[in-house]
């Protein structure tokens, strides 16, 4: 038995003492690597994608063929990474609420649907009258700008299930939720093109960085 076994025991008994919050954000990484890479002092390379990913978040976000561009990831650790994520996101949405009648509902389940995306996705929620989620549709990759060029495929998502509101959605992988100038245009553009089929446009939310922004809150779809 190597120090680095000796190392690895003790992280785990302290782990099974004292918990998750007992240990700094490298350090709960670090105990992840122990599981895809054995017999290595693998607390360099938790620095490492700390360093370069700039929050533990975004290592858990990043895509494989990005995180076996650091030294020292192999296919194992890639897969374990992106697998965590991956399983994190489908607990959270399993356990949202799908009755979206608040900006609190709304907001944590679009939290769980964007976790660990890195680029940007736009989402179409419907809702019935009671605010019942009816269907979630990703309609654009890359921008707010995808879905303003196909405003009539969200007609259609809304009128195909009878919903009786919408709700837009999308992140900014930037990490700030505020909008910008291109999202009040969009948001504006949507909602003209729902109200031709007496749809209401309920709200935009923009999801950052574990946090939300409601458009509708914020006073923009008073």
């Amino acid at each position: 038995m190597g120090v680095h076994d000796d190392h690895r025991i003790r992280m785990r008994q302290r782990y099974l003492k004292f918990g998750a919050d007992n240990f700094a954000d490298h350090e709960l990484l670090e105990l992840l690597l122990f599981f895809s890479i054995p017999r290595v002092n693998v607390n360099p390379l938790a620095h490492d994608l700390l360093d370069r990913y700039g929050s533990l978040s975004a290592v858990l976000g990043a895509s494989m063929e990005s995180l076996k561009k650091t030294k020292g990831v192999g296919d194992n650790t890639a897969i374990l990474i992106t697998l965590l994520s991956k399983l994190v996101q489908r607990a959270e949405q399993g356990q949202a609420e799908r009755i979206l009648n608040t900006t609190q509902r709304a907001g944590t389940y679009l939290m769980g649907r964007f976790f660990g995306e890195d680029q940007e996705i736009v989402y179409q929620l419907c809702l019935d009258r009671k605010g019942k989620l009816l269907s979630c549709d990703k309609i654009g990759l890359g921008g707010i700008c995808s879905v303003v060029s196909d405003l009539r495929t969200m007609v259609l998502n809304a009128s195909a299930v009878n919903a009786s509101s919408v709700i837009l959605s999308h992140n900014h992988p930037s990490g700030v939720a505020l909008p910008s100038q291109e999202d009040y245009d969009a948001t504006a553009q949507v909602r003209k093109a729902l109200e031709t089929v007496h749809i209401e446009l309920r709200d935009h939310i923009i999801v950052a960085d574990g946090d939300y922004v409601s458009m509708r809150d914020s006073g923009f779809l008073e």
